[in-house]
């Protein structure tokens, strides 16, 4: 008799456990119900990306993509709610559900389709070198033996690692100076602690021309491929991606994203 209640109990539990994970593993595979239901979705990114997502003077937040983002989930009644995070971070908080989405000028790379889902692509960037005009450094070639600087686990960090012919075999001890912030690699280029910054062109063009003597630096533009910006997410949420690629989709047929284009960069993009 023991046995059988003991047996009986073990089915129970195993019932029970089976109902949890499986409840547990609706979430995690579908966040649409959930940011549908809340009325709020949480969007992670580095604050301080100019023009994509950044904070001004008064300390809110502004951007190409702060305005992409709430343009798309307004025609679904989800306010977009952003979260400041570590970029070199940023697949670890969206797995581990801090964030619902990554939405910052993220590029589209083989590596982190591994790790993430990506939206349709919505921009193009491209990685160049950025100077300072009296380094006289006017080509890759120049940087030889030269201190430069990446963002941690930026595009450009890729890029770097990923082609190493290109430019990281040349620079001093094969080693980029890693920073958090473009914002500190700014500062080390003007100090002359680096040569030179290998970052996004949307970020570095919004910046120069922001700056006191835009002239004092220089562009260097790189063999590197062009690349899709898009906003990356858990590979479970199919729904949440299917709702994302239909509010690009409209945005752009009825000349939104073509508005915030010309707001933003002062252009619109083939």
């Amino acid at each position: 008799m023991k046995r059988r209640i003991l047996l009986a109990v073990m089915v129970v539990l195993a019932m029970a456990g089976f109902i949890i994970s499986g409840c547990a593993r609706e979430t995690v595979n579908n966040s649409w119900p959930r940011i549908e239901r809340t009325k709020k979705v949480v969007i992670g990114l580095d604050d301080t990306f100019v023009p994509m997502g950044f904070r001004q003077k008064n300390g809110q937040l502004a951007g190409y993509d702060i305005d992409l983002a709430k343009a798309v989930f307004k025609r679904y009644g989800i306010k977009a709610d952003f979260q400041t995070i570590d970029w070199s971070m940023k697949e670890t908080e969206l797995k581990n559900q801090t964030i619902d989405l990554i939405w910052n000028g993220y590029s589209v790379t083989p590596e982190r389709k591994e790790k993430v889902a990506f939206s349709d692509n919505y921009l193009i960037n491209h990685q160049i070198l950025v100077t300072k005009t009296k380094s006289q450094i006017n080509s890759l070639q120049d940087m030889k033996g030269k201190t430069l600087g990446v963002q941690t686990g930026s595009s450009g960090a890729f890029d770097l690692d990923a082609q190493p012919k290109i430019l990281k075999n040349m620079i001093a001890n094969k080693t980029p100076i890693l920073y958090d912030t473009f914002n500190d690699a700014f500062i080390d280029l003007d100090a002359g602690r680096i040569q030179g910054i290998l970052m996004d062109e949307v970020y570095a063009r919004y910046y120069i021309a922001h700056k006191a003597d835009p002239s004092s630096y220089h562009i260097v533009s790189d063999p590197f491929p062009p690349e899709d910006f898009a906003v990356g997410m858990r590979k479970s949420d199919h729904v949440l991606r299917g709702k994302i690629n239909a509010g690009l989709k409209a945005l752009k047929a009825d000349g939104t994203i073509a508005k915030l284009q010309k707001k933003w960069f002062g252009k619109v993009e083939d």
